[in-house]
């Protein structure tokens, strides 16, 4: 009697590891970052970006979307600037957007909506609406890349990559 009562509680035991690791593994699954279609990122990329006093066409063939989890989206966009100061123009180049905080490389980035310029010295430069300067992050460059497009993003082991040519920062949920 001993010994049946202890199997039982083995194998119950067994069985609530498995399936915590079960459910685990299924959550893991579901919030696999994930690129949006090109119909579904133009159902949620604006038009127009407020920036700095002005707001500026989006280029929709430049932009692109990820969902990092359940409800977590990020997207960005190039706008055209032509219409800008030369002192924004020179710096800003699109917009980024995320319903979440988000890892940008190894520095935070919090809920909101931000313009951002990626420099000639390998950075990604991220301003707050006002145009001030909020964070700066060093890119990596994709060798492997054979057809960099001017904006766009890809799903990485840990993450998303977000790419200008062949510059890219990793986003990653928070």
């Amino acid at each position: 009697m001993y010994s049946a009562n202890r199997s039982i509680k083995s194998l119950a035991a067994f069985l609530l590891v498995f399936f915590a690791f079960s459910a685990a593994a299924n959550a893991q699954e579901k919030t696999a970052p994930q690129i949006l279609t090109e119909s579904a990122a133009a159902k949620i990329v604006p038009s127009s970006f407020y920036f700095a006093g002005q707001s500026a066409p989006t280029q929709m063939r430049n932009s692109a979307g990820a969902v990092l989890g359940k409800d977590r989206h990020i997207i960005a966009g190039l706008v055209d600037t032509s219409g800008y100061s030369t002192e924004i123009s020179g710096k800003y180049e699109g917009f980024l957007i995320t319903d979440s905080p988000v890892n940008l490389g190894d520095r935070t980035l919090a809920t909101g909506a931000y313009g951002f310029g990626f420099s000639p010295n390998g950075k990604l430069n991220v301003f707050d609406l006002s145009s001030k300067e909020i964070m700066s992050i060093a890119t990596k460059s994709d060798a492997e890349m054979k057809r960099p497009r001017p904006l766009m993003m890809s799903v990485a082991a840990n993450g998303v990559r977000f790419y200008k040519g062949k510059n890219y920062v990793l986003i990653s949920a928070k």
